[in-house]
């Protein structure tokens, strides 16, 4: 069995904010040269989220509207967390949406349902992020 990791790194401008990463994390599956095993993405900051969905716009509004409404980000001294830091919502907003994702590869390809694409959710950006790859099989 044979073993792959890389690590993503991306600076993002926002505070919240969906990036899709499919292409990256298909391009480090190329580099990784493995044609059937699995492949972990997760977000290596504990204020965001590697998740799988639809990349549709009004679905991410949807999902933005959602998390501020479960987790609101003002105002700052709603939250115990936040004496030194504003950012207790992302934390929260980061454990609804999941750390990683787990997806099949076979023949050397992720192996998706239909419109399944792989996101990483920034919930306290405006700094570089980010994102481990690791990949397991033959």
């Amino acid at each position: 069995m044979k073993s792959y990791r890389e690590v993503l790194e991306l600076n993002v401008e926002k505070r919240r904010q969906m990036i899709n990463i499919t292409p990256r994390v298909e391009r480090a599956l190329q580099n990784s040269g493995i044609k059937e095993g699995l492949c972990l993405v997760n977000a290596m900051h504990i204020t965001a989220s590697v998740f799988i969905n639809d990349d549709e716009s009004g679905l991410h509004g949807d999902f933005e509207r959602w998390l501020e409404k479960l987790a609101p980000e003002r105002p700052y001294d709603q939250y115990a967390h936040n004496g030194f830091e504003d950012n207790a919502d992302a934390h929260m907003k980061r454990t609804v949406m999941g750390r990683e994702v787990v997806v099949a590869v076979t023949d050397g390809r992720l192996d998706f349902g239909p419109w399944e694409q792989i996101f990483y959710g920034e919930f306290d950006g405006k700094r570089n992020k980010k994102i481990m790859i690791k990949i397991i099989g033959e």
